[in-house]
C-alpha cells in the first residue's frame, strides 16, 4: 500500500454522528436561494428525447452573469451537430494565480422518466418528509447547482482564489451510445476544462437505515464499460427437420458457461484501502473476511464470503453479464441468427482486448463471434490519494461530520471523470450523505435528504476554498 493511502484518516465509528430522521428547521436565506437556483436546474428537462441541456446550462449561465461574472468568463459551449446538448464553463479567475486550475465538474444530462411510473411529477422538485424528489435531484443537479452556488457565494464573499475555479456543467454521462460533451471540450477546447485536477461525483457519504453516518467516501478510479456482441449464424432451414447445429443452442451453451465465470480478484491502493477500513466498519464475520481479503486476494474462503455482496464483488473485479437477447426470425423456421449483449465493467488498467480474448475462452465455441463495441473512453489508471487532495477533506470531515470515517472508493459505475482521468487530469469523487437505497438513482421516485444537500452544500463550498487557497 503507498503512504499516500495509508495518510487517510480512520476515527472510531462509535462516535460517529448522526442525522435526523427529517430536518425540521427553515431553511436560512442563502439556502432558500440556492434552492431557487436548484429547482429551476432539477426542472428544467434534460432527457435525451425531450430535453435539452443547452437550456440549463443557459439558465445557470443567466445566474453567473447576474452574479457580475463577466460574458468572457461564463461560456455555453454547443457542437453544432447537437444544438440541444450544449455544456456551461466558467472560471472564477484568480487575481495572480499560484497554482494550476481547480476544476467543478457536474453533467446536467438525467435518466429517462415517465409521469405515468412516479408517484410525483419527475420534473418537478417536490420537498417532502424530508427529502427533494425529482428525476436528477441526486444525480447529477444537486453537485452541478452547488457548484454554480459555490462560484456565485465566493463572488459574493469577496473571495480572491490563489488558482483560477473552473466548473463544466456537462451533457450526455448517462447515455453510453450518445454525444458527450467531456470529451468534446477536451478535443476542441481544453483550455477552458484544464486544471490541476477535478472533483466530481463518485464519491459519497453513506448512511444506514436509521440516518446515522456510516462512512465518508472519496472516489479515485472507476471502472470501464464496454459492451461486447455476440453473434452466430447459421444456414437455418425447416423447423420441422432440426438439427443440433442450432444458432440460438450455440449461444444459449456459452452464456451458460459465461454466467459461471468469475474474473479474478484484483485489488489496488484505492480497493485495498477500502475493504481495510470498511472492515472495521462493518465488523463480525463479515469484517473478518473484508480484512483477510485486503491481505490476500488469493483467500478463497474470504472472497467467497463478501464477493456474495454484489456491491462489494463489483469492486473486486472485472464483471461481464448478459443485457440483451435476440434470435431467428420465424417461428417456423431454423434460427439463422442469434446475438447477445454482454456488457462488461472492467477493472482499472486491464485491457479490453484481454477481457474479449477471456470471453472467447469462457464461450469455448468458435461458432459465437466476439465483437467489442464502441468504446466509450480510453482505460485510465486511478488518480492517486495525494496529502494534497486529503488532507483539506480529512480537516472539513473532523470539522463538520466529527467521528465518522473517511473510506476511499473506486466506482464501479463511470462517470465523465473517466475522460479526465485518461487526459491526465486526476479527478476525485466527493458527494453528499446518501441511503442506503442510493436515493433511487436511475429508477423510480429519486430523492435526496433534503438536510444531506444542504450540508453538502455547505461542505464543497468550504472544500473548494481550501483547495482554491493552496499554492500547488
Amino acid at each position: 500500500m503507498s503512504n499516500t493511502v495509508r495518510h487517510l484518516a480512520f476515527i472510531a465509528l462509535s462516535v460517529a454522528g448522526m442525522l435526523p430522521a427529517f430536518a425540521d428547521t427553515a431553511p436560512r436565506a442563502d439556502q432558500a436561494a440556492f434552492r431557487e437556483l436548484y429547482k429551476e436546474l432539477v426542472e428544467t428537462n434534460t432527457t435525451l428525447s425531450a430535453g435539452s441541456c443547452t437550456l440549463a446550462a443557459s439558465r445557470m449561465a443567466a445566474r453567473l452573469r447576474s452574479a457580475g461574472f463577466p460574458e468572457t468568463d461564463v461560456q455555453v459551449v454547443v457542437a453544432p451537430e447537437h444544438p440541444e446538448e450544449g455544456a456551461l464553463v466558467a472560471n472564477l479567475r484568480a487575481p495572480r494565480p499560484k497554482a494550476k486550475a481547480l476544476l467543478l465538474l457536474a453533467h446536467i444530462d438525467v435518466v429517462e422518466a415517465r409521469r405515468e411510473d412516479w408517484t410525483r411529477d419527475p420534473f418537478t422538485l417536490v420537498e417532502e418528509d424530508g427529502y427533494f424528489h425529482a428525476r436528477g435531484a441526486a444525480d447529477d443537479k444537486a453537485m452541478a447547482a452547488i457548484w454554480v452556488d459555490t462560484l456565485i457565494r465566493l463572488r459574493q464573499e469577496g473571495f480572491k482564489p490563489r488558482r483560477d475555479i473552473k466548473i463544466a456543467l456537462t451533457c450526455g454521462e448517462e447515455t453510453i451510445e450518445a454525444f458527450d460533451s467531456v470529451p468534446y471540450l477536451l478535443a476542441h477546447h481544453r483550455e477552458l476544462i484544464d486544471a490541476s485536477f477535478a472533483l466530481n461525483e463518485g464519491g459519497y457519504g453513506q448512511l444506514d437505515e436509521q440516518g446515522r453516518r456510516v462512512m465518508f467516501g472519496v472516489q479515485a478510479g472507476e471502472k470501464t464499460p464496454q459492451d461486447f456482441r455476440l453473434e452466430v449464424t447459421n444456414a437455418g432451414g425447416h423447423s420441422a427437420r432440426p438439427v443440433k447445429d442450432n444458432a440460438i443452442y450455440h449461444l444459449a451453451a456459452g452464456l451458460t458457461r459465461l454466467s459461471q465465470h468469475d474474473f479474478p480478484i484484483v485489488l489496488n491502493d484505492t480497493t485495498r484501502s477500502y475493504f481495510e477500513r470498511m472492515a472495521t466498519i462493518q465488523g463480525g464475520e463479515t469484517g473478518a473476511a473484508m480484512k483477510a481479503l485486503a491481505a490476500n486476494p488469493d483467500d478463497a474462503g474470504a472472497a467467497a464470503l463478501v464477493t456474495a455482496n454484489p456491491v462489494w464483488n463489483a469492486m473486486l473485479r472485472t464483471t461481464c453479464v448478459a443485457t440483451m437477447l435476440d434470435g431467428g426470425h420465424a417461428t417456423n423456421a431454423l434460427p439463422q441468427r442469434a446475438r447477445a449483449n454482454i456488457n462488461c465493467r472492467i477493472f482499472p488498467g486491464v485491457p479490453v482486448d484481454e477481457v474479449q480474448r477471456t470471453l472467447e475462452q469462457v464461450l469455448a465455441d468458435p461458432a459465437i463471434k466476439v465483437t467489442a463495441l464502441a468504446t466509450r473512453a480510453p482505460v485510465a489508471a486511478p488518480p492517486a490519494f495525494t496529502p494534497a487532495i486529503l488532507r483539506p477533506i480529512e480537516e472539513l470531515v473532523a470539522e463538520m461530520y466529527a467521528g465518522v470515517p473517511i473510506v476511499p472508493m473506486q466506482s464501479s459505475g463511470y462517470t465523465d471523470g473517466q475522460f479526465l482521468n485518461a487526459a491526465g487530469i486526476p479527478t476525485y469523487g466527493v458527494r453528499m450523505f446518501l441511503d442506503p437505497d442510493f436515493g433511487h438513482v436511475h429508477g423510480l421516485n429519486e430523492r435526496i435528504r433534503v438536510q444531506s444537500v444542504y450540508e453538502g452544500r455547505d461542505f464543497l463550498h468550504a472544500l473548494v476554498k481550501k483547495y482554491a487557497s493552496a499554492t500547488r
